[in-house]
């Protein structure tokens, strides 16, 4: 018979890992995408801004930030109003 903290342990190893595997594959873009700069909606970037202000995505704190990004299918980034295929970090960059 297994015990319970066995049974306990098994459920938290398995949790940890569906967890690290979920955050690889997150990282993980698409070879079919690229990183739009300048149009992620505040709340609504795909993980860290190129400032390093931060490091998980959903912080971007206002819209159309120039260092937080959005993945968007290749091709389109450029087409859209504010949109970089490169962080905009320096005031000449703007």
């Amino acid at each position: 018979m297994v015990s319970k903290k066995t049974v306990n342990t098994l459920l938290a190893s398995a949790v940890a890992l569906t967890v690290a595997g979920g955050v690889s594959a997150a990282n993980a873009m698409d070879a079919s995408k690229e990183k739009c700069y300048g149009v992620a909606k505040a709340g609504k970037n795909d993980c860290g801004a190129a400032d390093k202000s931060h490091a998980c995505a959903g912080m971007a704190k206002e819209d159309a930030s120039p260092v937080e990004w959005v993945a968007v299918p290749k091709g389109l980034c450029e087409k859209l109003a504010g949109g970089s295929l490169k962080p905009m970090t320096d005031a000449h960059d703007h």
